[in-house]
């Protein structure tokens, strides 16, 4: 080591005050060579004198609870508080001196929390909501549910339990301003391709349409109605029950359109027939609108429309007259066309607009911060395999 690396012994020297300059602290003599004495025993062993101040002076609550009048239950932290206002509104010594149906104000000169501005899709525990709200930590806010001071509807609320959108949840009468947003269910469009069937489990083993969808993390798809194994075209996916309802129960009459290719073409008697009527097994089906498409040799297209979706409805009809078809294809569900850039065994997601005007629900905000879900490419997926 060179001499300009070697230490220094220089003896230790006390700082001095600076002139004019007294220090506020009761520190240790200066034979102590100067060291501050912050918490160091004095010579009785005991710690040095803090300077006076008031009981609450200075203070800050952990939480903004003692303002709805929640922390004095003896448990957590800020009781403090609770008591100094009991006894400012002459609260006596009942145990829960601050029930009230209006939030009190905070104290002068203490900064109250800001609750977050929170919203959920999907129902949540409630004190997870109520302690994102800022009305305390869950911890706390668990106490209040056993001590029966928030309710859920004009129940008592347990705890663990959920709330979600519609339900009204009071903590000590007041109700709390809890908001959930709108959960936008999520679409795909399948051009279902000939020998495919849409079940899940098949004693045959054939292939499967929910084979080639995406996977989802939460859930799983429901087929909007179906289509027969050797029928091809439009097959809508959601994952939501109630919009998968809205979309196949006959109440809604929602319109679905074939393209029918049979061997032959109708006369007039039979496309009235088709119109008015035709009794099957199952009951009377007949067709909404009955277009002709043309054709071209023994075959002819044509468009059928009809507001049920019953077995094999439409390749019934036309045998019930004699006629065989010799291809079907759906071409639109309701407001949704199959489009032609879809081909087969390819899928794409609904754009989130689309989605909200099909499920009936407010458009999204994009100044909310909310990101779209965009209307993705037409994808063909691989079989999973089994």
């Amino acid at each position: 080591m060179s001499t300009s690396q070697k230490p220094k012994n220089r003896p230790f020297k006390a700082k001095s005050a600076r002139p004019g300059q007294e220090s506020g602290r009761q520190g240790p003599p200066s034979d102590q060579g100067g060291r501050r004495g912050r918490g160091r025993p004095d010579a009785e062993g005991g710690r040095g004198a803090r300077p006076p101040r008031g009981d609450d002076e200075g203070r800050q609550p952990k939480s903004n609870a003692s303002a709805i009048g929640l922390s004095d239950l003896g448990l957590g932290r800020g009781s403090w508080r609770a008591k100094r206002q009991a006894a400012a509104l002459g609260g006596g010594n009942s145990a829960y001196p601050l029930a009230s149906s209006e939030l009190l104000p905070t104290a002068e000169g203490e900064r109250r929390r800001k609750p977050e501005d929170s919203t959920y899709t999907e129902p949540q525990r409630l004190h997870k909501v109520l302690a994102a709200a800022g009305i305390g930590s869950r911890r706390e806010i668990e106490e209040w549910i056993v001590a029966g001071r928030i309710s859920v509807n004009g129940e008592p609320a347990d705890v663990g339990q959920k709330v979600g959108p519609g339900d009204r949840v009071r903590v000590n009468g007041k109700l709390m301003p809890i908001r959930f947003a709108v959960r936008i269910p999520r679409v795909v469009l399948y051009h279902k391709p000939e020998g495919e069937i849409v079940s899940r489990d098949d004693p045959e083993g054939r292939p499967t349409v929910f084979d080639r969808l995406p996977n989802l993390r939460k859930g799983r798809w429901i087929a909007v109605g179906r289509l027969d194994f050797n029928t091809s075209g439009l097959l809508l996916f959601v994952n939501d029950g109630d919009l998968a309802n809205k979309l196949m129960h006959p109440r809604y009459e929602l319109d679905r359109e074939y393209a029918v290719r049979i061997l032959g073409e109708l006369d007039d008697a039979q496309k009235d027939a088709l119109l008015k009527g035709i009794e099957l097994e199952d009951g009377l089906a007949r067709f909404n609108t009955l277009l002709d498409g043309g054709g071209e040799g023994a075959n002819h297209w044509y468009r059928v429309t009809l507001s049920e979706g019953r077995n094999r409805e439409v390749r019934r009809m036309f045998e019930a007259l004699g006629l065989t078809v010799s291809r079907l294809m759906r071409v639109r569900y309701g407001p949704v066309l199959l489009p032609s850039r879809l081909k087969r065994g390819m899928w794409e997601d609904m754009p989130v607009e689309q989605v909200c005007a099909l499920a009936g629900l407010p458009k999204p905000d994009a100044a909310g911060g909310k990101a779209k879900r965009p209307g993705s490419q037409p994808r063909r997926t691989q079989p999973h395999s089994r």
